[in-house]
């Protein structure tokens, strides 16, 4: 099982001036801590208007930065959205490949639909449009990655004329591509396109081998590749895996405070029960409320990744026992100089058994898995891509209704051209006067 970490750079109130400079900041040193560490996946979400929550509103920039202060560690989106109105295709295209190529193809693609009134509503998706969103999204960015040139769609809600889309990504034909499994039917849905599950899992390890085994038995039986890399794989993030280690079990608790349980209340607050007042309505403040109320809504003693490397190791083992291939472990808001320390112990005294093992288990998933992916293979459809019309070409001023033209660049060409003649004019001035 893969070790990583889960990122949505939750922000609690009160913000001084400098809070989301410093959050950023003390993220990229612990990616780079968690590289050195060896983790194996740096997992960003990507989010909008869910203030407090999640101020992981471009993953592709952070990424694109801690891409040139890591190695190895690899670099996920968990997930970017794909409604056409929130990413483009082309444009998801275009900075999964750039990112891949800054990082020497070390990009995770997840994908995802969204499911906030905050962001569906303020991107104007009406919710029953958002899965179709998400398959046309999906096909026409992989397609954009993988196509030279990309030979155009016509669907219900992306358009878009034949391009070449540059640059292409590192990773061929694509990188790894993920969907966001909330429920047990998504995660048969991500088996049936043959892609890999980002699976929520708030059940605990034990009920987690049934979604494990669930995934693989439908991927061998109904799978029918929907990208050009098949990525049969099923990891695990839920709200009992919050991360903090230490030397004792008091200091782990100590240091975890309450923020434990912030990541699932936000959910509850923004997905499901809360009524929120953009700018105004305070999450921490609401969640602190519960948390004096229930204060195991924190995380008690047992809960989660906290305790001494021992106890920690002990509790990721339980994971590992599901068969999960993967599993993501999330930090808390305002702990970084105690993150710092857990990394640092997770990669001296828990993470090393883990990799050892994990390497072996890969080897051995390939050679089981063999067999399953030729018969996937066999079901692949054969491509619905037009063809490329070899006639078609693009060019002039672009043009729009009621007879309108953009004009900017030929105006500024002619103010250019102007420069130019008047430049040579005064040139042939000072030469003749230079003459005489």
């Amino acid at each position: 099982m893969k070790i990583s970490l889960f990122y949505e750079f939750a922000l609690p109130r009160p913000w001084s001036d400098d809070d989301e400079h410093k959050l950023f900041q003390d993220g990229l040193d612990e990616v780079e801590a968690a590289d050195k560490a060896g983790f194996s996946t740096v997992w960003l979400t990507e989010h909008h208007f869910l203030e407090e929550y999640c101020h992981a509103t471009a993953p592709e920039i952070f990424l694109a930065a801690a891409s040139q202060r890591t190695k190895d560690i690899r670099l996920g989106f968990g997930i970017m959205h794909l409604p056409p109105v929130v990413n483009h295709p082309a444009r998801v295209a275009e900075r999964i490949a750039t990112l891949d190529l800054l990082s020497n193809g070390r990009v995770e693609f997840g994908t995802g639909e969204g499911s906030s009134i905050a962001e569906l509503g303020g991107f104007g998706i009406d919710p029953a449009d958002k899965r179709s969103q998400w398959e046309e999204a999906l096909e026409v960015s992989i397609r954009c990655m993988t196509e030279t040139p990309f030979t155009g769609f016509e669907g219900r809600h992306v358009q878009m004329p034949a391009r070449n889309v540059v640059p292409k990504p590192l990773q061929r034909p694509h990188p790894p591509v993920w969907v966001a499994c909330t429920r047990p039917a998504s995660i048969q849905m991500a088996a049936e396109k043959c892609i890999g599950a980002l699976s929520f899992a708030y059940t605990g390890p034990g009920p987690l081998a049934e979604r494990v085994n669930g995934y693989y038995k439908q991927l061998e039986e109904i799978g029918v590749p929907a990208t050009p890399q098949v990525n049969p794989n099923i990891l695990a993030i839920g709200g009992d895996l919050s991360m903090m280690v230490a030397p004792t079990e008091k200091q782990a608790l100590d240091r975890l405070g309450v923020g434990g349980g912030f990541f699932s209340f936000g959910i509850m607050h923004y997905y499901m029960t809360g009524q929120h007042t953009p700018g105004r309505t305070g999450v921490w403040e609401r969640y602190l409320q519960e948390v004096d109320k229930d204060p195991t809504l924190a995380y008690g003693p047992g809960r989660g990744a906290i305790g001494t490397p021992a106890m920690v190791r002990e509790f990721l083992r339980g994971y590992e026992e599901s068969g999960v291939d993967e599993l993501i472990l999330l930090l808390n808001p305002r702990s970084h100089e105690a993150t710092m320390e857990a990394i640092e112990l997770m990669g001296t005294q828990v993470l090393p058994e883990f990799i050892e093992r994990d390497e072996k288990a890969v080897a051995e998933k390939a050679k089981r898995l063999a067999p399953v992916l030729e018969k996937l293979e066999s079901r692949r459809p054969k491509s619905s891509a037009p063809a490329f019309d070899e006639e078609y070409s693009f060019g002039g001023l672009p043009t729009g209704r009621d007879k309108f033209t953009a004009t900017e660049i030929p105006e500024a060409m002619a103010e250019i051209n102007e420069g130019r003649v008047q430049a040579a004019q005064r040139a042939k001035e000072e030469r003749e006067r230079g003459g005489q």
